[in-house]
């Protein structure tokens, strides 16, 4: 029987629409994985030139196998050095954990996952009722909450994350930059059949030429 609390619309349709769009899923930067985020993360956009001089002031960053192992609320031993080095270059209210398994209205009602990790990340964790890649005006809505981000524009956020559908073309609708951590906390052989299939469609599109969009430019 289907569990219908994973059932993510936001994303179903999302997949849909990158038939006819899609660059919406390729990464302005790929790391192997999340101990290769260079900081501060404005450098990992530093060889494509179309994007000129980028500033990151404000981070999101997914949970499940980008920096913890699905299902779990720790950050994976393995990188803990480095989410202390981050989270010291985007202090608070910089840095904000988006989740589709916590902070969510279908599996994480009473937001107990969510109070979890952020307490052992010392990271808020979003509330969202739409997930990802749906949920671009909320995380706009909490940075724009705080006095020093009020300004902040969509091409000043860098989105870190393991899957295409969901991470990566929220930051490309949202106009933000997108780092896909290719290899995760799992192993390749232990992802789910949609999160393999991502690695063929990537890099099958990029032998075609397909370049991911420009955040900021009317173009896109």
């Amino acid at each position: 029987m289907v569990d219908l609390r994973t059932f993510n619309l936001s994303g179903t349709l999302s997949a849909l629409s990158l038939l006819f769009r899609p660059s919406q899923c390729i990464p302005q930067a790929v790391v192997r994985n999340f101990n290769d985020l260079p900081l501060p993360l404005s450098r990992a956009f530093d060889n494509d030139k179309r994007f000129g001089k980028v500033n990151i002031r404000a981070v999101v960053l997914d949970k499940d196998d980008c920096f913890a192992r699905p299902g779990e609320n720790e950050i994976a031993p393995e990188f803990k050095a480095q989410f202390t080095r981050l989270r010291a270059a985007y202090p608070h209210p910089s840095m904000l954990i988006v989740s589709n398994t916590a902070g969510t209205p279908s599996m994480d009602p009473d937001l107990t996952s969510s109070a979890l990790l952020a307490a052992a990340t010392s990271v808020p964790v979003l509330a969202h009722r739409t997930k990802k890649p749906g949920c671009s005006a909320e995380i706009m809505a909490y940075f724009h909450s705080h006095a020093e981000l009020r300004d902040l524009k969509p091409e000043e956020v860098a989105i870190v994350g393991d899957r295409l559908a969901t991470d990566v073309v929220l930051a490309n609708r949202m106009g933000a930059y997108a780092v896909w951590v290719r290899e995760g906390v799992v192993a390749k052989e232990e992802k789910s059949l949609f999160a393999r299939w991502e690695y063929g469609i990537h890099d099958w599109l990029k032998k075609r030429g397909v370049q991911s969009p420009v955040p900021g430019s009317p173009f896109e």
